[in-house]
């Protein structure tokens, strides 16, 4: 049997990496021949755990053989995955984001929940398959749901992100909050990267009702000073807009401390963004939002619902 690849989405956080190597320990515990791997670099907040847990980044991949077996974690469209998905053999989805833009020949598994985190639905299948959660299994998991509930205070975070972390913390043996937040304050370390890396670091693209656009996220625990970069930004943001077709960049500025965001939109679709949050944009193409945190639940679905 050849090798089994599992990946999450472009642009990866830490959610995917820590999905990817979560599943493919599970697959590998049940028999199969599974190996992690990424379609994109490792942020800083991922590379905390990972320098933490003494552990290797999945393999970056960026061209793979068609036909190739293939499950996915933390996404299902097409947009945001590997780009010839359409020639891979998609075996399984585990997955808590909408389903959209996506299709296959042959039935597979597909394990899809509304919860906060990607990593409480695997918790969910170590569970159900009997296999035991060793420490550092538990330390990706509970890192992957502190990243994506933001230490679960996000809109996003379900009962069934709580319980997991709880448990999970059992395992692992750590004060979860305190490494969470070290591990949160690393992500917001942005100095080093430049406005196009900083535009990329965490962007995913839809594609509703035929256009094409981009909602990027970073954290920070001061906006203004992501914000004092506008102007770079804006001009890495354009770049990506002609480059790629869009309609729309919106790069959302998340601030972990006190739970609002501050986003910057271009192209041609700025109505809609204004519509969408019943607010008007500044004249710098900014617009706070109060209590706003959460891409997932909070941006894409007002934004989707307002498409012509």
């Amino acid at each position: 049997m050849g090798e089994i690849l599992v990946f999450g989405h472009k642009n990866p956080d830490t959610d995917s990496i820590c999905s990817a190597l979560v599943k493919a320990n599970l697959e590998n515990k049940l028999g199969k021949n599974v190996k992690a791997v990424r379609l994109g670099n490792v942020n800083k907040e991922t590379q905390y755990v990972l320098d933490y847990l003494k552990i290797e980044a999945p393999e970056f991949v960026s061209n793979i053989e068609n036909g190739t077996e293939v499950m996915l974690v933390d996404h299902n469209e097409f947009d945001q995955s590997a780009d010839n998905i359409e020639n891979l053999k998609i075996l399984s989805v585990t997955d808590h984001h909408r389903i959209s833009n996506f299709h296959t020949s042959e039935p597979l598994y597909y394990n899809a929940k509304p919860y906060g985190c990607t990593n409480t639905l695997l918790f969910e299948e170590y569970k159900a398959n009997n296999v035991e959660i060793d420490y550092k299994i538990a330390i990706l998991m509970i890192s992957a749901i502190i990243s994506d509930t933001l230490l679960l205070k996000s809109p996003t975070c379900t009962k069934f992100d709580i319980d997991a972390f709880s448990e999970l913390e059992k395992i692992a043996g750590i004060d979860a909050r305190d490494y969470g937040m070290k591990m949160l304050k690393a992500g917001t370390d942005l100095s080093t990267y430049s406005a196009t890396e900083i535009v990329n670091l965490d962007a995913k693209e839809f594609t509703e009702k035929g256009k094409k656009f981009v909602v990027a996220q970073v954290n920070t625990a001061d906006i203004d000073d992501v914000f004092s970069r506008k102007e770079e930004l804006a001009f890495a943001m354009e770049k990506e807009i002609n480059d790629k077709g869009l309609e729309l960049f919106l790069f959302v500025i998340t601030d972990i401390v006190n739970t609002n965001s501050k986003i910057i939109a271009m192209g041609n679709l700025k109505g809609v963004v204004e519509k969408a949050f019943n607010k008007k944009l500044d004249s710098d193409d900014s617009m706070f939002l109060e209590g706003v945190m959460s891409r997932k639940k909070q941006i894409a679905p007002p934004l989707l619902a307002n498409l012509d």
